[in-house]
This record gives structure tokens, C-alpha cells and sequence, in this order.
């Protein structure tokens, strides 16, 4: 099973957009590297979603069972996959970006003395594997090749940094099983705990409604969140947004919070920062809604609404609503 392996949870029985985006990734080291693509998949459902990772690129699935109050915890699943792989030696194995993989990650490459690269948007081989990264807030352009001493690379890929494959009709993966066994000993992170939300993932959304310190407070939220509705769009917010408490931490965008790529990208009294916009520079359009028409972001917005949020995103929002009711 040695070769380029791909670690997904399946989540409340359904595997997320990027879990796909990670197989693609894959699909294109093992190719130019004469490999096969492994999934290692665990949590509720996993089994049943093997064949959807077999038409997407795997080549083989690993479903890796958990039990008791260990489950699918980081601790047991990262240790059920530094024992495969100190039996199998992978080339490369791959984590989705984010708080699961922040904690298992970095404990796997240093339990395996493997090279670590973070946050990677692109993948190619030269003779080795080779990641891109986007440090420094997006303004320098990073490749980075492990070491040839390092046998094994582990890295993390940012949601929607790939275009996933489409899933090729009568291809399949053959399909076993490995039981996990609790380690707490390597735990870093306990456990993760997820909300639940009716609406799109903010780091998959195609469409994000932001809001900053022009919200005023929690209930200028619900404005927005009236506006995402209608869009079918996920809710985020900038830092100071967060910071004075009037919305989750898990909603926060930008290069302390979540990297988004959505098709289009609507900051709701939002100034610009840089740490913001290094969180939100993939987006395809970002239109801007603020009063201050001297505010950064409309300089790197493709579309700049000067006006009182609280007036604009109403109209924004009825309007829409009598579009999609015509």
C-alpha cells in the first residue's frame, strides 16, 4: 500500500468537497511518479463511500475503524496511520488544511522524522514531490521539495485549491479494513468539535457573505445571514468581528482564520486588512460594501458598493429574493 495516500474523514456519513480536491491531488503525483493513490478514510459512513473515492482517482481505500469514546478522535486516527505507514513507507500522505489536520499532521512527520508542508495549493514531481505554498499573507510564491534524505513527506491541501476530477464511470478500488487503537498518550488535540449549521461549509462555500466591524454587533449579523439565505451562501467575518464576541471563531476568514476560494466574495463592512485579504485573494469576484469610500478593500475589490451595510444589503436582499421568486 506504499505510494501517495490521502487521509479523509467522512463526516456525518458524507465526505466533504475537498476530500475529492486531495484524491486529484494525489492523482497527479502517483501518475508522474509511476504510484498508486491509497485512501484512508474513517468515521461514520466510511465504507460506504469507498466506491465514490475509487471513481474519483483511488486506486485502493483503507476504512479505518474506530470505537468507543476514541472515536475518530485525532489521537486514534492519527495513530492508526503512523503505524500503517511506518509498515507501508508512503511517498507522501495528504490531510485536508484545518484544525483536525494542524494536530495530527505535524505529530505524524515527527513521529515518522518525515519533511511537514502546510497549507499547499499545488502539487508536481520533478524527481520528488514538490508543494507550492502561498506564505507571507499570498506575496511570495514558495516551492518547497523535502529533503532527499526524507522518505516520506506529509502535507496539508487547502479546500478548493484543486479542481476535483470527475468520477470516471465502472472505475472501483479494492477495499479493506484497519482497526484503530486509542493512543493517548500522542494526543495533541482531544477532540473537535464540530457545530451544526444547515448552511454550506465556509472553507467549500461557492458563495461567502462576510461581515467586519461595520456589522455594529450580533445582530447585525442577521442581516447578512438574511442575504446568505437567499444566496445558499456561507456566513464569515473578518478578525474584529470576532474578537469583540459577536460571532463564532469558526467563521472567521482570513490568515488567522479560514482561506477561502469562493466564486464570489461579498465583505460587508469589511476594511481590508492584509491579513484579511490574504484570506480571501482566491475568490473569483469580491464585491465590497462599505461607507467609507476611502476603505483598502475597495482597491482590491472587483465591485465596490459605497453605502451604510444596514441599507444596501436589505435592498441586495429583497431584490435577489424577487429575482429567484420571478
Amino acid at each position: 500500500m506504499s505510494g501517495i495516500w490521502v487521509c479523509i474523514e467522512a463526516g456525518n456519513g458524507e465526505l466533504r468537497g475537498v476530500a475529492y480536491e486531495m484524491i486529484t491531488a494525489a492523482r497527479t503525483l502517483a501518475d508522474a511518479a509511476g504510484q498508486q493513490v491509497s485512501a484512508l478514510v474513517w468515521g461514520e459512513g466510511a465504507k460506504d463511500n469507498a466506491d465514490k473515492l475509487g471513481a474519483c482517482g483511488a486506486d485502493s481505500v483503507v476504512v479505518i475503524e474506530t470505537a468507543g469514546d476514541e472515536a475518530g478522535r485525532p489521537a486514534e486516527v492519527g495513530g492508526a496511520v503512523a503505524q500503517l505507514a511506518q509498515e507501508q513507507f508512503p511517498s507522501v500522505v495528504l490531510f485536508a488544511d484545518g484544525a483536525f489536520a494542524r494536530s495530527v499532521a505535524p505529530a505524524l512527520a515527527q513521529k515518522l522524522n518525515a519533511a511537514y508542508v502546510g497549507d499547499v495549493v499545488d502539487v508536481a514531481f520533478d524527481g520528488a514531490p514538490v508543494f507550492t505554498r502561498l506564505p507571507y499573507s499570498g506575496k511570495v510564491i514558495e516551492q518547497v521539495r523535502p529533503a532527499s534524505g526524507a522518505a516520506t513527506a506529509i502535507a496539508t491541501i487547502r479546500p478548493k485549491a484543486f479542481e476535483a476530477a470527475e468520477p470516471q464511470e465502472g472505475r472501483t478500488a479494492g477495499v479493506s479494513t484497519f482497526a484503530a487503537t486509542p493512543e493517548a498518550a500522542a494526543r495533541v488535540l482531544c477532540d473537535v468539535i464540530r457545530s451544526v449549521s444547515e448552511r454550506v461549509d465556509l472553507s467549500e462555500a461557492d458563495i461567502v457573505v462576510s461581515g467586519g466591524r461595520g456589522v455594529k454587533g450580533a445582530e447585525g449579523f442577521k442581516v447578512l445571514e438574511e442575504l446568505a439565505d437567499v444566496l445558499g451562501a456561507a456566513v464569515g467575518a473578518s478578525r474584529p468581528a470576532i474578537d469583540e464576541g459577536w460571532i463564532d471563531a469558526q467563521y472567521q476568514v482570513g490568515q488567522t482564520g479560514k482561506t477561502v476560494a469562493p466564486s464570489l466574495y461579498i465583505a460587508c463592512g469589511i476594511s481590508g486588512s492584509i491579513q484579511h485579504m490574504a484570506g480571501i485573494s482566491a475568490s473569483k469576484y469580491i464585491v465590497a460594501i462599505n461607507k467609507d469610500p476611502e476603505a483598502e478593500i475597495f482597491a482590491q475589490a472587483d465591485y465596490g458598493i459605497v453605502a451604510d451595510l444596514f441599507e444596501a444589503v436589505p435592498l441586495l436582499t429583497q431584490q435577489l429574493r424577487d429575482m429567484l421568486q420571478a
